[in-house]
């Protein structure tokens, strides 16, 4: 005998997003965020349905719940965005339901104006309207609103058509909005969304070497004196002061001298010579030991203090690898491969080989490694990291990243891990899906205005429920093609792009002078800060006017002033009829009164280093924070187009626009100011500016 089962609701709620793995990962969301949430509602017949997303917070409460609209015309997909307000675990489910309000107007107003039916559908109003007013959660003067409703509808002594003007009065239709009339409420499954802090997906990020931050040259001797955390500290005012977030450092343990690479990743290394601090551990310790020549455990805690203090989060280097002197090479042989011959195997990434460094193996002790490691992780947090660049992620097993991941945010929610993975996408979206907040990305290696269009559309609507990139500009290892040979403008339109498209961004030290001369035949720099010391004079290429310094400056001075900037996934593509013209705006928008409900005692969400950023838009009712960037994309010359935006996408009010429907933007890089409409003229000269930055201009 057969059983059945039904697996749907009365009203259908299918696609749901954002799910990952059906719900057994939860969705990515950051507090504050703007997330998009969509499913597909439908039913049989004709009659009109309606759809609602509701969040609940980490309690279980609902804390926001409001009405979906219609999406794609024809597909039956309904849309909304959800702001959760604190960290912690959220779900959220989408609710189906019919709509009896809308299913009676639609076909009162055919029938009445065909003359079918009119007293019949007129009584079928006033029934439908004294059924809401018996609902005992309405409000008193909601009743009156409903009873006038019914009156009007009844009133024999108006035409019809004045009737039926009755159950469209605004302040019925408003009642209805805020509570509508549903029957066969069918909601979907919860759905998880793992809410974190802000620099979980927020945030600008500068890397430096610390060894290098007052590293001094003896010319006499041909030696250096290595820099140390109390002169790296020094630098930290002037990163603070160009408006990052995060300061980064590569690993800060020993370094090994077996097969320790010298200048230009020359196989000889001199006595002098620094090494790779990817090449981690020597007689003085591992992964859990500093640098002698950077200072001891009390410097570094000094060096955090230092950052904290200026508004920074210290992230350090998690490189899970150790050279040939690391301790656990003698104390654990399992944890590494063993070939044939007797060796241990080094790492290679073909044509690339790194003899100084041996990857660990985790398929011969994986209990005693994943310990090891779990302690080296919390020893640091316990020395104030809360952010970890992992080095090569993608190099050990996605079950270790999951285990360690959960392991550490049982007792460190807040603990943020970037991946360093450039590699296939598939073990890229499944480090998200592990655990990684964020990843490096191949926005790096996305130049032309189509490339960057279609990497931009994919990582902000088709993967951020499980993927969400960091735009670095550069890296030790990357001098791209486009900054070796674009000159200045190259750096102006790579810093614009990845600081204003993304939420997250990032420089390495250097980018700000323009260093763009790279080894001979490779996409990374010539006399590369990973094996040697390589101290700047910032501050005097600034005096001289030969650092982008300010530049960097006013974007993220930029990105702090406009919360639309902060989200990830409102990011909407318009097109230039030139194809090195990219433009794009970003909008976010105040939530209306009553549709959302903050636990008591909890604050609006802020941003990094801007405690009041959130409350821009909140202190415009209804009015959203609009930005529009248009970008020219090659660094050789001057590009014209027209744009044609989207003008729906940016939140326009009637108060925005003049008697010729045409609004007013600042230009918040020069001053400028102009009026701008659906189709606008733009000439952008990479040698003056390459780009327009525009904010809607909204008057309180």
């Amino acid at each position: 005998m057969f059983r059945t089962e039904v697996k749907v609701g009365r009203i259908p709620v299918t696609g749901v997003q954002p799910v990952v793995h059906c719900g057994a990962v939860p969705a990515k969301a950051l507090i504050g965020e703007d997330i998009p949430v969509r499913a597909t509602v439908f039913r049989e017949g004709h009659d009109r349905l309606g759809a609602t997303a509701v969040l609940h917070g980490p309690d279980g409460a609902e804390v926001q719940r409001t009405r979906m609209t219609e999406g794609a015309p024809g597909l039956d997909e309904f849309v909304a965005t959800l702001r959760p307000a604190v960290v912690g675990p959220h779900s959220f489910t989408i609710e189906g339901w019919s709509d009896p309000y809308a299913t009676w107007h639609h076909a009162a107003t055919v029938k009445i104006e065909a003359g079918v039916d009119v007293e019949l559908m007129l009584a079928e109003g006033g029934s439908l309207f004294r059924q809401a007013a018996a609902d005992p959660d309405r409000s008193e003067a909601d009743r009156a609103v409903l009873a006038r409703a019914v009156r009007g509808l009844e009133d024999t002594t108006r035409d019809t058509q004045e009737r039926l003007l009755a159950a469209e009065d605004p302040d019925l239709t408003d009642v209805l909005a805020a509570r509508p009339i549903r029957e066969f409420l069918s909601p979907s499954p919860a759905y998880p969304l793992d809410v974190q802090r802000a620099l979980a997906g927020r945030g600008a990020w500068y890397e430096f070497f610390p060894r290098s931050e007052g590293a001094v040259y003896h010319p006499e001797s041909g030696t250096w004196a290595s820099g140390t955390f109390t002169t790296a500290a020094s630098r930290l005012p002037a990163v603070a002061e160009m408006g990052f977030d995060v300061i980064y450092l590569p690993p800060i343990h020993p370094i090994g001298r077996a097969h320790r690479k010298g200048p230009n990743n020359a196989l000889e290394a001199g006595p002098h010579d620094p090494g790779s601090p990817w090449a981690i551990g020597s007689p003085e310790g591992g992964h859990d030991a500093i640098h002698p020549d950077l200072g001891t455990a009390e410097d570094f805690a000094a060096f955090v203090e230092r950052a904290t203090g200026l508004g920074l989060e210290v992230a350090l280097d998690l490189a899970l690898q150790c050279s040939p002197d690391h301790p656990w090479v003698a104390e654990h042989p399992a944890w590494f491969t063993t070939r044939v011959d007797g060796t241990i195997a080094y790492a290679e990434n073909p044509p690339k080989k790194y003899q100084d460094i041996y990857p660990l193996n985790f398929d011969n002790d994986p209990r005693g490694l994943r310990r090891a490691v779990l302690r080296v992780v919390e020893l640091w947090i316990a020395r104030g990291v809360k952010i970890f660049r992992v080095d090569n992620p993608h190099t050990k097993p996605l079950w270790f990243w999951e285990w360690l991941i959960a392991k550490v945010h049982r007792s460190h929610p807040e603990v943020v891990f970037l991946a360093e993975a450039f590699t296939r996408p598939a073990m890229m979206h499944a480090l998200g899906r592990a655990g990684f907040q964020q990843s490096y990305s191949y926005f790096t290696w996305r130049n032309t205005r189509d490339e960057i269009a279609e990497y931009l559309h994919e990582v902000t609507a088709e993967t951020p429920a499980f993927y969400r990139p960091n735009f670095f500009v550069n890296t030790p290892d990357i001098l791209t093609e486009f900054l070796q040979f674009g000159g200045p403008a190259a750096f102006k339109i790579r810093a614009v792009l990845a600081a204003l498209s993304n939420p997250m961004w990032g420089m390495y030290a250097g980018f700000e002078l323009f260093e763009h001369v790279a080894r001979a035949g490779a996409e990374e720099y010539v006399d590369n800060e990973k094996y040697e010391y390589r101290p700047r004079d910032f501050a005097g290429a600034e005096a001289r006017g030969a650092s982008l310094a300010p530049y960097i400056t006013r974007l993220n001075r930029i990105r702090r002033a406009h919360p639309a900037f902060q989200d990830l996934q409102n990011l909407v593509l318009h097109p230039a009829d030139n194809d090195g013209i990219l433009a794009f705006s970003k909008s976010r928008r105040h939530l209306p009164d009553g549709q959302y409900r903050a636990p008591a005692g909890v604050a609006p969400p802020v941003f990094p280093g801007v405690p009041d950023a959130a409350a821009l838009t909140e202190s415009l009712p209804g009015r959203a924070d609009t930005v529009i960037v248009v970008l020219n994309c090659d660094p050789h010359a001057a590009r014209e187009a027209t744009v044609s935006l989207d003008l729906a996408a940016l939140d326009l009010d009637p108060a925005d626009l003049d008697s010729e429907g045409r609004f007013e933007v600042e230009d918040l890089i020069t001053g400028a100011r102009w009026r701008w409409g659906a189709d606008n003229y733009v000439r952008l000269d990479p040698f003056v500016e390459p780009a327009h930055v525009l904010r809607i201009v909204r008057e309180d």
